[in-house]
């Protein structure tokens, strides 16, 4: 089959990553598989597997470009976003939409008619949500906050969800679609959980790879980029009450990095604390680690959980809300700990006064990229993937 999967940009970050990943899946599956990005980053992410095409499309461009493109965004960010915040889409998607369906015309003359097309991210849905077509899936990758019942709500969630085939990346965020769909009063055309594809093979290579700057001693790690809703503050002060001497790696980079310096000065552990920064292969800190520590907030599914373990590294999470739990099951339900400081540190005292855990085979099967690439090929279905399989 031909597959097409669509994504915001490729720069560095968890969803992009696993937007590769899937057409990395489609391509391993011996389907046709191509990677388009709506806009140009600098450095981007690649695929692994050479089959991929990848096209860029500069949409914002292009869309200025037909002038009336031009005048919506304007008028958007003029009169709708200040009455809206958020909705700039509204204007811009609109001939965003046109633009991407004209790029695919063109693709198909060329490469022939894809089969899937699967845009991954309400960011990306936003860019191009005037088109429709039977054959997209549009994939949720975090949970949806129904803060009140509104008119915004409404409006916002018709232009990007009714009537679409869409995809939600665990059950917890399944749950939070329908309570969305239930207060803002659209419907889906169809709602399937599937849940990110993770290319065990190619992360126990790139783990293997030489990274000079590895502490030379035992240490807990998180990757993540640092924003709020990762809530490396809860991090910090659960380390700083554990009371280890392991040193603390924070692998990512962000708006939160000044303030979480700082907080490490006041918590009196910034000689235990390294931050690291942006890694394009954070696979190596992963596996030499002595455990993976996540503290966010929520988590669509969260991924590296699951990439922790692929690189044989025990693992630890607070309780959130989304797919944690999906991921943390069975005998690894014992790897969950209470969503606060006091939880937190009691997780991370108690794992690491144990031996390192063996890593079963058995936790990584449902996410392997041939299983989750053929379930995106399926015909949708009211019913959820997980019961089905």
């Amino acid at each position: 089959m031909r597959t097409l999967v669509v994504v915001r940009s490729l720069k560095m970050g968890g969803m992009e990553r696993v937007a590769v990943n899937l057409a990395d899946a489609f391509a391993e599956a011996g389907h046709e598989s191509h990677l388009l990005s709506l806009r140009e980053v600098a450095d981007p992410l690649r695929p692994a597997r050479d089959e991929v095409r990848v096209h860029p499309l500069n949409l914002r461009w292009w869309s200025r470009l037909t002038g009336i493109g031009l005048l919506l965004e304007l008028f958007a960010r003029l009169f709708i976003n200040p009455l809206m915040k958020r909705s700039l889409f509204l204007g811009t998607g609109v001939m965003g939409g046109w633009v991407f369906h004209r790029w695919l015309r063109r693709a198909e003359r060329r490469y022939g008619r894809f089969d899937r097309i699967v845009f991954r991210g309400v960011g990306t849905f936003e860019l191009v949500w005037t088109f429709r077509d039977e054959r997209a899936r549009y994939v949720l990758e975090n949970i949806l906050h129904v803060r009140k019942v509104g008119w915004r709500g409404r409006l916002l969630s018709r232009c990007l969800y009714d009537r679409r085939h869409l995809v939600t990346v665990s059950h917890g965020v399944a749950e939070s679609l329908d309570e969305a769909a239930k207060c803002w009063g659209f419907t889906p055309a169809s709602v399937t959980v599937i849940p990110n594809p993770c290319p065990i093979d190619g992360i126990r290579q790139a783990m293997t790879e030489p990274e000079p700057d590895l502490p030379e001693v035992p240490y807990l790690v998180n990757v993540a980029r640092l924003v709020p809703a990762k809530d490396h503050a809860l991090l910090l002060r659960a380390y700083a009450a554990a009371d280890t001497s392991m040193p603390l790696v924070l692998v990512g980079d962000g708006q939160e990095r000044e303030r979480l310096e700082a907080l490490a000065e006041t918590l009196g552990i910034a000689e235990r604390v390294i931050f690291a920064g942006q890694r394009a292969n954070p696979y190596p800190w992963m596996h030499h680690a002595r455990l993976f520590v996540l503290s966010s907030r929520f988590e669509g599914m969260g991924i590296v959980l699951f990439e922790a373990l692929a690189c044989d590294t025990p693992v630890l999470s607070v309780d959130c809300p989304g797919g944690i739990r999906e991921i943390l099951k069975g005998d690894l339900e014992a790897c969950i700990t209470p969503h606060s400081v006091e939880g937190l540190a009691e997780g991370i005292r108690h794992a690491l006064a144990r031996d390192k855990p063996a890593i079963q085979e058995t936790w990584l099967e449902n996410f392997r990229p041939d299983v989750v690439a053929e379930a995106f090929l399926a015909s949708p279905s009211r019913g959820n993937w997980f019961e089905r399989m």
